[in-house]
């Protein structure tokens, strides 16, 4: 249900039985705690750090939130153990333990990853398909949470559009292990689930969680045609728009940069309602041109369905607005 947690988790687990070690290495903490959290998540500059945990804790805590483990055991020497052992210790050490998380570049599954190519000195490629791009491979994990996947592809810009071509998800490190080889002997020796997940009921159609609400709620806003609610509308919009904008200049994640959604949500919303003649004309132009050109970036886009019910709206309400201001504009 945590947002943080669709994406699923990598962690690297230690066993020596002789001297009663079992641990996990986790790199994916982060103390909500820690001042400005949020501020300091949406710019990129927020730390996570490095814990080590017994595994019983580790395994308790997934049973309890009913997350699965599946656990791969890896094929390696005394000596390979002991310089994996020695890189993840490396890690704890105060000048080692924080990192600056970034959602694709650097994180839980880049972080595990890391340690692993460092100390066995290699290089582990991904195996999954790499001609999709980022958002595409994304899209499919909030099936159930639409209102998750329309805010998340409101605000990813350009870079998820991009080629997945870096191994940055959980399940793509576990595709590309179990098909590495290691010397001629593959990397991986066992895999088993250690934790299996309840199935939970499966959810029913919900009107309220799905796009046929917002095209209802947009649909209304057509219907009764009335201008304070236009203005309303183009002025909710248009913050929008104005918060994209504000949070690609802000904001470290790349991910969220040139951001083309503010071509739909156009910050030129929040003056078209107050404007007439030639003012009008200029800004009504402008915010046209930028609804086609979104339009045609879009054609070939996963999320443009989700997008189409605001693209309507607001090319309707463009027209409504210049219908209303063309005796005084011209």
């Amino acid at each position: 249900q945590e947002m943080y947690m669709t994406y699923g988790h990598t962690a690297i687990r230690v066993q020596d039985l002789a001297r009663q070690l079992d641990v996990v290495f986790n790199y994916g903490n982060f103390d909500f705690r820690e001042g400005n959290f949020y501020l300091k998540f949406i710019k990129g500059d927020l730390e996570y750090f490095v814990t080590v945990v017994p595994f019983g804790d580790f395994v308790a805590e997934y049973q309890m939130q009913n997350r699965e483990i599946i656990e791969q055991t890896l094929n390696l020497n005394q000596a390979q153990k002991q310089e994996v052992f020695t890189v993840l210790n490396q890690s704890l050490l105060p000048e080692n333990r924080f990192y600056t998380y970034k959602f694709i570049d650097r994180n839980c599954t880049t972080m595990a990853n890391e340690k692993l190519e460092k100390a066995l000195h290699i290089k582990i490629n991904k195996v999954d398909d790499k001609n999709i791009t980022y958002r595409q491979l994304l899209y499919p994990y909030f099936d159930d949470f639409f209102y998750f996947k329309l805010g998340i592809n409101i605000i990813f810009g350009a870079k998820t559009d991009e080629k997945a071509t870096q191994l940055f998800l959980p399940v793509e490190l576990q595709h590309s292990l179990s098909k590495f080889k290691l010397a001629d002997k593959a990397l991986v020796k066992e895999t088993k689930t250690l934790v299996t997940q309840t199935p939970e009921p499966k959810r029913g159609f919900s009107f309220f969680n799905s796009i046929y609400f917002i095209i209802t709620i947009l649909a209304f806003i057509i219907f009764i045609n009335k201008k304070s609610t236009n203005v309303a509308l183009f002025i909710l919009f248009g913050l929008l728009g104005l918060f994209l904008c504000a949070v690609g200049l802000y904001s470290l994640h790349q991910e969220v940069l040139w951001n083309y959604n503010a071509l739909l949500f156009n910050p030129l919303f929040l003056l078209l309602p107050f404007l007439y003649g030639k003012n009008f004309r200029m800004v009504y132009y402008l915010s046209s041109i930028c609804l086609l050109i979104y339009i045609l970036m879009m054609l070939n886009k996963p999320h443009i369905y989700l997008m189409l019910p605001f693209i309507i709206t607001i090319g309707i309400q463009l027209l409504r607005f210049k219908k209303r201001n063309w005796n005084v504009a011209y």
